[in-house]
C-alpha cells in the first residue's frame, strides 16, 4: 500500500454510489422483438406472469406478485391487510416506507432503532404500543434482518400485523430461512439502484394465498371481472417491457454478486483498521444482500465527521451518500405525529455512509476510492 500521506489521484468522472447493472443487450432485445410481435405491452402479459413465478420461486415466497413499484406494493399491502390507525415503524429509512403508510390512511408513530443492527427496536415498539396501533412496518436496514422473533411476539400478543420493508434484502436469508418467510407481508424493491432491478418495480410476498386475489384487484383499479369493479384500486401493474428486464437479470445475479462480494472484501482489507470507521456488516446467520457498502463515522477518533468526509470525497470525484438522513421524524409532514425518544437513530443518521458499491466498480476502483478514504484520514488526523 502507498503511504498513507502520499495524495492519491482524482478519479475523471464522476463514481457514484451506485450504477445500475444490466444484461446484455442482445438478450433484452430479443424480448424486445417479441412485444413487437404480440404488441402485448402491459395488463398482466406472458413476461409479467413469468418473471412473477420466477421470483416468487427465487425469494421463497410460495404467495408472490409484482408490482410498478415498491412503493405501491407497500402501500397495497397495508390496504390488503386492512390496517388503519397507528402503524409502529422506524424513522431510520427511505420516506416511501412512511409515505405508503400515510397513503393507505394510517399513522406512523416512531421506535428507535438497535444500535448494533440499525433496525426498529422491539423495546421501542413495547413501549410505544397503544390502543389505535394496528400493526408493525419495520425495514431491513441494509439487507440485515430485523429481530423478527421478538417483534412477532409482540403482535400476537396485540393482535398487529407485521409488514416488513425489504427494500434491501433481495435473496436475504436468516438462518436458512428466507427473509420473505416472516411477517404477514413482504414488500422487495425493484428499482434501477437496487441489486436486482426492473427499471421501476417491486414485489410483495404475503402469508395468507387468499389475499392474492385482493391484491390483484388493488393493483388494477379493483377491476374483478369485465363486468365488475368490486374495490377500488389503482394503477400499479408491472409492464412487459419491466418484466423483460426483471427476467434477465435474473439470470445475471450470481455473477454480479460475486463481483460485488469481491468490491465488498477490498474495502474491508483497506478500511478496517482505521480507527473511528466502523464497517457494517450482516449479523450471524445472515445471507448478505450485497446492495450497499456502509460505513460508520465516529467523529471523535476518526477525526471527522461523517458529513465532513461525505463533502472531503467530491472534490475526489467519490460520491456517497448520507443514507437515511435526514430522519423520518424530521420530515415536516410528520412532525405530529407520535414517538419515541430516538437517540439511537439519531445517531446512526449523523454517523452512517454509503460508499460507492456495484460489480463494474471493480478492485482497482475500489483500491483506489480506499486511498482516497485512508489520505483524508491521514491529513486530517
Amino acid at each position: 500500500m502507498p503511504h498513507p500521506h502520499s495524495s492519491p489521484q482524482p478519479f475523471a468522472e464522476p463514481v457514484y454510489v451506485t450504477r445500475p447493472f444490466l444484461p446484455p443487450l442482445a438478450q433484452f432485445e430479443a424480448h424486445l422483438r417479441k412485444i413487437w410481435q404480440t404488441r402485448r405491452l402491459s395488463n398482466m402479459g406472458c413476461l409479467h406472469d413469468e418473471l412473477e413465478q420466477a421470483l416468487g420461486k427465487k425469494l421463497g415466497a410460495p404467495n408472490f406478485r409484482v408490482f410498478s413499484n415498491g412503493t405501491l406494493a407497500l402501500q397495497l399491502a397495508l390496504q390488503a391487510l386492512a390496517v388503519r390507525g397507528e402503524v409502529l415503524t422506524t424513522p431510520f429509512t427511505f420516506p416511501a416506507t412512511l409515505h405508503a403508510i400515510a397513503m393507505a390512511g394510517a399513522r406512523p408513530v416512531f421506535c428507535d432503532i438497535d444500535p448494533d443492527t440499525l433496525c426498529i427496536d422491539p423495546a421501542s415498539i413495547a413501549r410505544m404500543w397503544g390502543p389505535d396501533t394496528s400493526a408493525i412496518m419495520g425495514v431491513h436496514v441494509y439487507g440485515t434482518p430485523c429481530a423478527v422473533t421478538d417483534i412477532q411476539g409482540i403482535a400476537d400478543q396485540h393482535g398487529l400485523k407485521v409488514v416488513y420493508d425489504a427494500a434491501h434484502a433481495f435473496g436475504t436469508t436468516f438462518h436458512g430461512r428466507p427473509i420473505a418467510d416472516f411477517g404477514d407481508a413482504t414488500m422487495f424493491s425493484f428499482h434501477a439502484t437496487k441489486l436486482f432491478h426492473t427499471i421501476e418495480g417491486g414485489g410483495l410476498a404475503f402469508a395468507d394465498a387468499t389475499l392474492g386475489r385482493k391484491l390483484e384487484m388493488l393493483r388494477n383499479f379493483g377491476i374483478e371481472s369485465e363486468d365488475v369493479v368490486a374495490i377500488i384500486g389503482t394503477n400499479a401493474k408491472l409492464n412487459e417491457i419491466q418484466a423483460a428486464m426483471g427476467i434477465e437479470m435474473l439470470k445475471a445475479m450470481d455473477e454480479e454478486c460475486r463481483n460485488r462480494a469481491q468490491v465488498k472484501q477490498t474495502y474491508q482489507a483497506l478500511l478496517g483498521d482505521l480507527p473511528g470507521l466502523k464497517i457494517i456488516k450482516p449479523g450471524p446467520g445472515v445471507t448478505d444482500s450485497l446492495q450497499y457498502m456502509v460505513i460508520r463515522i465516529d467523529e471523535s477518533a476518526f477525526g471527522l465527521s461523517r458529513d465532513a468526509l461525505h463533502a472531503a470525497l467530491k472534490p475526489w470525484n467519490v460520491i456517497t451518500r448520507r443514507y437515511f438522513y435526514p430522519l423520518g421524524s424530521d420530515y415536516p409532514s410528520y412532525a405530529d405525529c407520535r414517538r419515541d425518544n430516538l437517540p439511537h437513530a439519531q445517531r446512526a443518521s449523523r454517523e452512517v455512509l454509503c460508499l460507492p458499491l456495484y460489480g463494474e466498480l471493480g478492485i482497482e476502483m475500489t483500491e483506489r476510492i480506499g486511498r482516497i478514504i485512508r489520505y483524508i484520514h491521514s491529513t486530517a488526523s
